[in-house]
């Protein structure tokens, strides 16, 4: 393109298409205006949707290198984010439960009202409830961001707590009819530990026992026996 070459940007594609339809700066190209010329000649792009150039207020230095990044999109960052990144450090377990990300027609959030509380009707109770409950109580509630956290974290620990005292209650009834559950995830972890444990037991007498006979030989060469039943060392004969 050259140091001199045409910027085609947003503002100057229209001027752009037009300078070269009158003086063909392309051979090949017919000078029969495209459909869209007249049009966006009349109604321009709007300068808000136009990502602008930094402009240089000094000339630029013979080793200066131009800006990067120039026409990259902004990151888009919301104020949910944060609070999502907060809750789920400290609670990274709850990124474990399965969740249902599918919408019905895109407008459920509509529906929620969460000054009434963390349960609401077709949405499970999970991270997300505590973040959107956060919010409404930083914004109509009045209270700051670690005020509303906290706030919201002891509504989720008393639902999460309520649902393990559910859930245990109903397998205890469940229990008294006649279902069974087999073993939990706990113990089986604990039958797996007790194997290792006992492995561990076993090896280690072994190698006790090892060590107590190698100490024995050795005192028994070394003290015990006599001088001139004592067997060579080194290949060479023991003295007189």
């Amino acid at each position: 393109m050259g140091r001199h070459a045409r910027q085609f940007r947003a503002l100057k594609v229209a001027a752009t298409t037009r300078s070269n339809l009158q003086n063909l700066v392309v051979p090949r190209l017919k000078k029969t205006e495209p459909v869209w010329l007249k049009v966006v000649e009349a109604i321009p792009p709007a300068e808000a949707a136009i990502r602008a150039v930094p402009p240089r207020l000094e000339a630029p230095l013979p080793g200066m290198r131009k800006p990067r990044r120039t026409y990259m999109p902004h990151k888009i960052l919301y104020e949910e984010d944060e609070l999502r990144q907060t809750f789920f450090k400290d609670h990274p377990w709850e990124l474990a439960r399965p969740r249902v990300l599918i919408e019905t027609d895109g407008k459920d959030a509509l529906r929620f009202d969460w000054s009434k509380g963390l349960v609401q009707p077709g949405f499970p109770l999970s991270g997300e409830s505590v973040v959107q409950r956060q919010m409404w109580l930083m914004h109509a509630g009045g209270m700051t961001k670690e005020q509303a956290y906290d706030s919201a974290r002891r509504e989720f620990y008393a639902l999460r707590h309520k649902e393990d005292v559910e859930r245990r209650v109903a397998q205890e009834e469940a229990r008294m009819v006649g279902a069974y559950f087999g073993v939990t995830a706990i113990q089986a972890n604990m039958r797996e530990e007790d194997k290792a444990y006992e492995w561990w037991k076993e090896w280690a007498a072994r190698q006790s026992a090892k060590m107590d006979a190698l100490a024995a030989s050795r005192s028994n060469i070394g003290f015990g026996a006599p001088a001139e039943e004592a067997p060579a060392q080194d290949g060479l004969p023991m003295a007189e």
